[in-house]
């Protein structure tokens, strides 16, 4: 058994750049295109679409990148408050940093940074000097009263007419940002009314890979973007203004569906009409065009769901907050038919546990192998687990030794002696390391070593929550962690 791909990766790319173009197009050679989602590093897309590349966005642009010009945008506010991006660690202004770099890397002209919501907040005064400082140029856009819902107030030179105008050199403009929030469609519409005070015959479109609108609306590939932003409070919904005007049903999430007649409303304002009938018209997306097996995807999307069930209980229990999010994953599990024993991975890391009377872990290979680990003398489970992954998917026998013990009792010692730890048990990090070092006299744990890459896509789960340091270990291997929402030890404080 090896995993099957679903998702046709560059029938995609060609789809979505000609659309792109195609919109361009219609509105004369001037198009703001707001990007949601991640613009790269797109894991969920690609874990629940298999066959769609983490970068595969950032590939399809590349084809444009001569016509395209990037404007980053970020909240004044979350520069103020120093808003952190929860899967980085770093905070949105330092993001936005480093995106500029990325982009500017590969090859895309990055002209200016927007800064939403300005209201002489000192933190992004500095802000804004260090990006003068660099180099980057800035602008201002600020709050507007009655926002969203005034719209002879916003739509007029008291509203989005007091913004700073951005000059833009080329014909597609990409609008993004370092998260939700940032002021993406906001600073759009706000150079639409600009560019059209100036005789520009500009235009707008939403590039939104989740919900898929051509997709039914309990597709698991949907339900998945469900559990993906439950934080968010994100619901997809049928498009009824798209029903009604063309007949047709097609799914698009409740925010975009509630403000698209104040979104109309605006553009009719500044365009004399709406160039769309429904939110979904809005849309550039063609990644259901590109899906060649279905059930490879609903597969994929399925066990996406279980991770994001299994990821809100074990931040509930962490953070001891957001009860509420999971019954909200355990309700759309139920809503796409599956339970939390979805993956082999878990009953084999539960059973695995109760032989051994302490915490263990599971991991499913790419071939349908699942290969278990339980805590030892020198390893933990997380360790345990990965080694054994490892030594299987390197196709050596489960009780050959491949760490000398020459690399781990320095190791093990630093741990107890100078570390203070109580324990000498290795975390995965520390055992990897052990691992690489008997590689230099062990053929065995040289190619143990090379299987990482392998495993990547993998599904492990543990009876207990593991560390933050070993899940990001295995996030970094491109594993896909799950842990039941319990600690191994009661404590009040759990480092």
């Amino acid at each position: 058994m090896t995993r099957r791909i679903g998702f046709d990766n560059d029938k995609y790319i060609e789809l979505q750049t000609a659309r792109i173009r195609e919109r361009v197009n219609e509105f004369g050679g001037k198009l703001y295109l707001e990007f949601g989602g991640k613009l790269f590093d797109d894991y969920h897309a690609s874990r629940v679409l298999p066959g769609f590349e983490p970068d595969t966005k950032l590939r399809m642009l590349k084809s444009l990148a001569d016509d395209i010009e990037i404007i980053l945008v970020i909240n004044a506010n979350h520069i103020e408050h120093s808003k952190v991006r929860g899967d980085l660690g770093i905070t949105y202004d330092e993001d936005l940093l480093r995106l500029m770099d990325i982009f500017q890397g590969l090859g895309f002209y990055v002209g200016s940074v927007c800064i939403t919501q300005y209201r002489n907040q000192p933190a992004a005064d500095a802000f804004r000097q260090r990006l003068a400082g660099l180099g980057v140029k800035s602008y201002l856009h600020y709050p507007i009263e009655g926002y969203p819902y005034d719209i002879d107030r916003i739509v007029s030179d008291e509203g989005y007419g007091a913004d700073d105008y951005i000059e833009t050199t080329r014909p597609l403009v990409v609008v993004t940002a370092p998260g939700p929030g940032s002021g993406k469609m906001a600073t759009c519409l706000s150079q639409l009314y600009q560019e059209h005070k100036r005789g520009v015959n500009a235009g707008y479109a939403k590039f939104e890979t989740f919900p898929i609108w051509n997709l039914p609306l309990d597709h698991p590939v949907n339900i998945a973007y469900e559990a993906a932003t439950i934080d968010l409070s994100d619901v997809n919904a049928i498009d009824p203004f798209h029903l009604e005007a063309y007949g047709e049903t097609t799914v698009n999430y409740n925010r975009d569906i509630e403000i698209y007649p104040v979104l109309r409303a605006m553009m009719e304002k500044i365009m004399g009409e709406s160039p769309y009938q429904s939110p979904t018209d809005m849309g550039v997306n063609m990644a259901g065009l590109a899906i060649c097996d279905d059930e490879a995807c609903r597969d994929a999307a399925n066990r996406e769901i279980v991770r994001r069930y299994f990821q809100t209980a074990t931040a509930a229990k962490r953070t001891g907050i957001g009860d509420e999010n999971v019954a909200k994953a355990e309700m759309l599990m139920k809503k796409a038919g599956i339970g939390p024993d979805y993956s082999p991975a878990r009953a084999a890391a539960l059973a695995k546990a109760e032989q051994s009377g302490g915490p263990a872990g599971a991991m499913e290979l790419p071939d349908g192998r699942v290969i278990t680990g339980k805590t030892s003398t020198l390893l933990g489970a997380a360790s345990s687990v990965l080694l054994n992954a490892l030594k299987a998917q390197a196709g050596i026998d489960d009780d050959m030794m491949i760490i000398s013990d020459a690399a781990l009792e320095p190791i093990c010692s630093l741990r107890t002696e100078q570390l203070g730890h109580q324990n000498p048990r290795l975390h995965p990090r520390e055992m990897l390391i052990a691992l690489s070092t008997s590689s230099l006299t062990s053929p065995m744990a040289a190619t143990a070593i090379k299987a990482a890459s392998q495993l990547r896509g993998c599904d492990a789960y543990f009876s207990v929550i593991i560390s933050s340091d070993d899940e990001q270990l295995y996030r970094s291997l491109g594993i896909n962690v799950c842990c039941e929402p319990r600690y191994e030890q009661h404590r009040y404080y759990q480092g």
